[in-house]
């Protein structure tokens, strides 16, 4: 990954930046860097995976303008090629194009980019800071201000609580310059639907889809790939496996008891012939998770708490017993695609604004726990499915042909993929909800345990202390919440809501995430 961290102002010491940003240092633990400028301070924490060498590292500069990015900007290869007439580069990493794209195009510059970044530029003649994040918003951005009103910003809100009194995410498709936010992309707008029949949507799904992937494996670290036997994953590893001509090494983790996922993984593995190894955890080692797990996340979500325990432990165990430094995931086909909720969908109208709705909101759920999950253990996260390319056509097309009217869920990416990319029983196997395929035991567990915790009339007189915000429904919610509240006391503001299905559908009137709640959950979760 990489942190970032921004500061605009004089009333907050060197001192006190390098103790708020020491908190992220497991993003980039191979190297820092922090630069007092004339106006501002910029910090970076480097993870090297593209240029590895010292010129690589951040900040870069160009004049007096100085650029921290934590991100990756594909193509960039050809862009400073056109670039190199004009100016001299020093290394071999994709951000140090940015500073002279910003020079060439301005603020014009951020919609160009094909790319998931986060980015805090210095500009030595506004004697300003200006930041912008990726329009889906994989990679983390937070802001606050000071005392003085001084705006700051930062990979994650853990650097900013000890010297802001409120935190907010940072906008996907949004820079800040001039003292205002400017939407610049929005990724979920489509003028009009596109008239592709379906034979030509199964061609452009698969193509945009495998070169989404080509382009996430470029990478001077060694790659790994996250395996769950569920569909995004395994079309991510099988495509990355025929793309590099080699046997990628692929990892899977599950309860001792229950785990689902565990032998559907093994079958891709088995199938695709990649280098496979499976993480066994315990009911121990879940419960003993949740505290860590939330102080990481920032969130008291509970669909993405549940689901965060399993990858914050499989990515421990990467990091602990592998020299693998990038991951790539399946994130961010369910809301393009849907959910086994909206199997509900009324109408085709309301399946297209559940899918905005959850791709403007990603970065409060799976996304932050892609990335959390992955950077709290010094790896770094690339997410294929969310390829500005492929959201955007996936986007456009007309939502009457993504609704279940074929009795299959994701039926347009399942037939995209006919042929030898994987067993047809896993093509066409149903969802399972990734915390749930851990074991439908591990979600068992952490009720039982929460259930242990308070009397029902101790649970109804503690969450009533949040009903200003997310008031708490479950005893299991409110522990999530009462820790995180221990670490980020009054910021619960900075997650809009807990992640429910559509309640105002038929059928996903629920009382939990889950979709093993759901009465079309079928065969889901064996």
């Amino acid at each position: 990954m990489c942190s970032i961290m921004g500061y605009d102002g004089k009333d907050v010491s060197l001192e006190e930046f390098e103790k708020a940003f020491e908190q992220t240092i497991s993003r980039g633990p191979d190297d820092t860097r922090i630069v007092p400028l004339q106006s501002a301070i910029l910090g970076f924490h480097r993870l090297a995976i593209m240029g590895l060498t010292e010129e690589g590292m951040q900040p870069f500069s160009l004049g007096e303008d100085y650029v921290v990015c934590n991100g990756e900007l594909y193509g960039f290869r050809k862009i400073k090629q056109s670039l190199s007439g004009k100016y001299t580069f020093k290394s071999d990493s994709d951000c140090e194009i940015i500073l002279p794209l910003y020079r060439e195009m301005g603020l014009d510059m951020f919609a160009t980019l094909d790319s998931e970044f986060a980015m805090i530029i210095y500009d030595s003649k506004k004697k300003q800071l200006i930041a912008a994040r990726d329009p889906i918003g994989i990679r983390p951005l937070f802001y606050g201000y000071s005392k003085s009103g001084k705006i700051m910003f930062a990979s994650e809100a853990k650097c900013l609580t000890p010297l802001c009194e409120e935190v907010a995410p940072f906008p996907p498709g949004y820079y800040y310059a001039d003292g205002k936010f400017t939407q610049y992309l929005d990724i979920t707008k489509v003028e009009k639907y596109s008239s592709d029949e379906l034979p030509t949507i199964f061609t452009k799904i698969h193509d945009k889809l495998v070169a989404g992937i080509e382009k996430r494996l470029d990478a001077d670290a060694p790659l790994g790939f996250l395996l769950s036997g569920g569909l995004d994953s395994s079309l991510v590893c099988s495509i990355a496996q025929k793309i590099l001509g080699k046997p990628i090494r692929t990892f899977a983790i599950g309860m001792s008891e229950d785990a689902i996922d565990l032998k559907y993984a093994k079958e891709v593995a088995d199938y695709i012939g990649s280098d496979h190894k499976e993480i066994i955890i315990t009911k121990e080692d879940v419960l003993g998770a949740i505290d860590e797990v939330i102080r990481v996340l920032e969130t008291y979500d509970i669909t993405t708490i549940r689901a965060s325990v399993g990858m914050y432990l499989i990515c421990k165990a990467i990091h602990e017993k592998t020299d693998v430094r990038v991951l790539l995931t399946g994130e961010i086909s369910d809301e393009l695609f849907g959910y086994k909720y909206t199997d509900f969908a009324p109408s085709a109208e309301e399946f297209q604004k559940e899918a905005v709705k959850r791709i403007k909101e990603i970065y409060m759920y799976d996304v932050l726990r892609a990335d959390r999950c992955i950077s709290a253990n010094s790896l770094e996260a690339r997410v294929p499915f969310g390829d500005l390319d492929f959201v955007k056509y996936v986007m456009s097309i007309d939502p009457s042909k993504k609704l279940n009217v074929y009795n299959k869920g994701k039926y347009l990416l399942r037939k995209a993929f006919e042929g030898d990319y994987l067993p047809k029983s896993i093509l066409y196997r149903e969802k399972a909800a990734f915390s749930d395929a851990v074991g439908h035991s591990m979600v068992d567990y952490i009720k039982e345990y929460a259930q242990s915790l308070y009397s029902d009339r101790e649970f109804e007189e503690k969450r009533k202390k949040y009903g200003y915000h997310a008031m708490p429904f479950t005893k299991e919610s409110l522990m999530y919440r009462e820790i995180f509240e221990k670490y980020y006391p009054h910021h619960a503001k900075m997650i809009v809501d807990y992640w429910m299905p559509n309640k105002s559908w038929k059928g996903c009137d629920v009382d939990d995430p889950s979709a093993r709640v759901l009465s079309n959950y079928g065969e889901s979760g064996v």
